[in-house]
């Protein structure tokens, strides 16, 4: 009897096919047979995320999650998707051996402003107006 046990244990320890579900084979990610769309996860995220505007869907950090960035109210942020299109995650992901966090770092990149397409034309300046190094301030005069 314990010779039956073991040898099915081995067997199924060892079986190829054990090996076949839901691990990636041949360096193929696990996101090769599952795509999400701006359209798809603009459809998912509306009535969730106020007049949503879907920019960019792509991989996240993490196996199995979509990450989508997004526009809401003139602001600019991101959440993750699972393959299955069943669950949200809104939080951070930090890579624990390079102590980052990831999903701050996608945001700053996100949320990065280029400095030359601030008009300047009825800008009061300081300085050389050619100068290499800018310092843009804004203020409320009121």
């Amino acid at each position: 009897m314990r010779k039956a046990l073991l040898a099915a244990l081995i067997a199924v320890l060892f079986y190829p096919a054990a090996y076949s579900y839901g691990f990636p084979t041949n360096n193929q990610g696990c996101s090769k047979g599952h795509t999400l769309t701006k359209d798809e996860a603009s459809t998912l995220l509306k009535d969730i995320i106020p007049n949503i505007k879907v920019i960019d869907v792509r991989p996240a950090p993490v196996e199995s999650l979509w990450e989508v960035d997004f526009e809401s109210n003139g602001q600019k942020s991101l959440v993750y998707v699972d393959y299955s299109k069943k669950h949200l995650f809104a939080g951070a992901i930090a890579d624990i051996k390079e102590r980052k966090n990831l999903t701050q770092e996608r945001l700053a990149e996100l949320t990065k402003v280029d400095a030359s397409q601030i008009p300047l034309k009825d800008a009061l300046v300081m300085g050389d107006r050619d100068a290499q190094y800018k310092v843009i301030v804004f203020d409320d005069p009121d």
